[in-house]
């Protein structure tokens, strides 16, 4: 037997972490490294048609089972491309190991062909960005990438010569015991005790929840219960705390709905369990306010704080939930309850207006027939613009589904490379793509990467033409749409071309037999949706000056585009509301 590489070292350390799969397109300074994937039986090469593809499945791939998750580009242009989908893995907080091979060490600094300098260009995307320039760095350098990736939640960037990869490793390199899980964080005495002290002083509380929740909703409803509390959340939240939730309150921020920004605005305590929530307009700044989060950096970095606990979400509960005395007076919630089901109520009318048979299709009709048509544990990959809007507003939570998206990165072209990382982690579980037609034409032509693994992902094309939240904006912001149309094709024969199944869809009364037979295929599918771009209004009193970016400064007023199955969800929340 001859003696390793370093990339065959390389390849048997990433299995040993735990990776499965690399994603990614080959060249030559990465040839070393696919050749030791060919012969390592443990983990696989996964040829996509992009590297901005690769890192994205990787990322969603990290989220959806929270171990590390590994892509690959070849030196220069193919590294370089892997960069935005490594912006959204790592502010997801998402573990995933990126290998930057690079031009030959000598050349190094030279102005050679395709010459960048990987281990500095990612360094904003990323926990740990190093250039291995000797075999004696490995394996280190790749273990401390390792730690950095799975101990900090992000992305870490391992940058290879391929002359180095090439070489013979180093003889009795020292290996050490790989941390493969996060441990739970806890917060100190004194600030459990504080934060009990405070609930017990206030007389309204209110829960803000995020993505900081995931695994902690029996221990959120727990507290909900304990101190009478209305449970918001922002959209990373969404999955994991608005099911069987008699406490709900709805969603805050552009996209929201319901009580939400009344429960935390006219609360005397707003707790903010694990979430970043970007958007401080629809915070109040008047209220007192606790954040609970793992990650201490993020404490206070959108709101000013009354107390800060590092800590998550889980373990601080389990903590401070017996220490707060319990509360019996229920007006606040019910008042919040009350207001949340009237407001559904009035938005529910734009989604069931003549529906059935409105031509173009009404892209909130299709939302909420998909979420009807769906697998109760159907992996549900977002598209940002109008496609976060109709996740937002239409699917429905119930533990076991997923929903991933560019929530906080916010990149177009997600969806579908995503939807190929959480299909590879398995096959038999349903993975939808709800894809605007901006954002699949981006990265259409990992469309093909689904048919050559024959990848039984649905793509749901909501095909409006345009660069439907681009338009909006523009709208609200008295400026007229440009540049924002586009001429499509027909995406069913494109679809059908590349050999998958796909239906084209412009008729309502067509939709669910369409949907329906879609999500049974038992290859990738596609449906061509063309739908209204008009679809989604806006309330009237919205003016230019309200808007920044996607926060309302002065009116705090939401999208009116219906809510779907919620507002039999919160009618149902409103018989724990007692009758006078």
């Amino acid at each position: 037997m001859g003696k390793q590489t370093v990339a065959e070292q390389c390849v048997d350390i990433l299995a040993r972490a735990g990776v499965r799969r690399l994603y990614g397109v080959v060249g030559d300074s990465l040839n070393p490294v696919v050749d030791a994937i060919r012969r390592n039986s443990a983990i696989d090469w996964i040829q996509v048609r992009h590297e901005e593809s690769a890192a994205f499945a990787a990322g969603a791939e990290a989220q959806l089972t929270g171990k590390l998750a590994g892509c690959a580009g070849s030196c220069g242009p193919g590294n370089l491309h892997l960069i935005n989908g490594l912006y959204d893995a790592h502010r997801s907080m998402a573990p995933v190991l990126a290998l930057a091979s690079h031009i030959p060490s000598s050349e190094i600094g030279t102005g050679y062909f395709q010459e960048t300098h990987p281990d500095q260009l990612f360094r904003e995307c990323s926990h740990y960005s190093e250039l291995i320039s000797s075999p004696q760095q490995m394996p280190r350098v790749l273990q401390t990438a390792i730690q950095h990736a799975v101990g900090r939640r992000g992305v870490s960037v391992v940058s290879l010569p391929g002359d180095i990869a090439a070489r013979p490793a180093p003889e009795r390199a020292e290996e050490h015991a790989l941390v493969t899980s996060r441990p739970s964080v806890r917060p100190g005495d004194a600030e459990i005790d504080a934060l009990a002290r405070m609930v017990d002083e206030a007389d309204r509380v209110t829960l803000f929840c995020g993505s900081g929740t995931a695994g902690a909703h029996e221990e959120v409803m727990a507290f909900a219960e304990r101190v009478k509390a209305p449970v918001g959340h922002a959209l990373r939240g969404k999955e994991h705390i608005q099911y069987d939730n008699p406490y709900d309150v709805g969603m805050s921020g552009l996209l929201g709905y319901g009580a939400a920004y009344e429960a935390t605005n006219e609360c005397d305590l707003l707790i903010l369990l694990g979430t970043d929530f970007p958007y401080n307009a629809f915070l109040p700044d008047d209220v007192r306010t606790v954040q609970v989060d793992v990650r201490p950096e993020h404490l206070g970095r959108r709101s000013k704080l009354d107390l800060a606990v590092w800590g998550d979400v889980r373990e601080t509960l389990r903590c401070v939930t017996p220490k707060v005395c319990p509360k019996t007076d229920r007006r606040f919630l019910d008042r919040m309850l009350k207001k949340h089901a009237e407001a559904l109520e009035g938005v529910v009318k734009a989604y069931t207006r003549k529906v059935e048979k409105h031509i173009p299709i009404h892209p909130e009709y299709v939302a909420s027939v998909l979420d009807e048509e769906a697998a109760d544990d159907a992996v549900f990959t977002v598209d940002t613009g109008m496609c976060n809007v109709w996740a937002a507003r239409y699917l429905t939570p119930n533990g076991r589904r997923r929903v991933i998206g560019s929530f906080t990165h916010g990149s177009m072209a997600n969806a579908l490379p995503q939807a190929i990382g959480a299909q590879f982690l398995d096959r038999r579980r349903q993975v939808i793509s709800m894809s605007g037609d901006g954002g699949f034409t981006m990265l259409m032509g990992d469309f093909l990467t689904l048919v050559q693994y024959d990848l039984p992902v649905k793509v749901i094309l909501f095909n409006n033409s345009s660069l439907g939240m681009v338009e909006l904006e523009m709208l609200v912001s008295g400026l007229p749409a440009y540049g924002t149309g586009h001429h499509n094709p027909n995406f069913a024969q494109l679809a059908r071309a590349a050999g998958a199944y796909a239906e084209r869809v412009e008729k309502p009364k067509h939709l669910r037999s369409a949907l329906r037979t879609a999500l049974h295929h038992k290859g990738p599918a596609l449906v061509d949706v063309v739908t209204d771009p008009n679809a989604l209004s806006i309330p009237p009193k919205i003016k230019a000056e309200m808007v920044t970016g996607f926060a309302l400064s002065a009116s705090k007023m939401v999208l009116d585009g219906g809510v779907g199955r919620m507002v039999q969800m919160a009618r149902s929340n409103l018989r724990n509301v007692p009758r006078p």
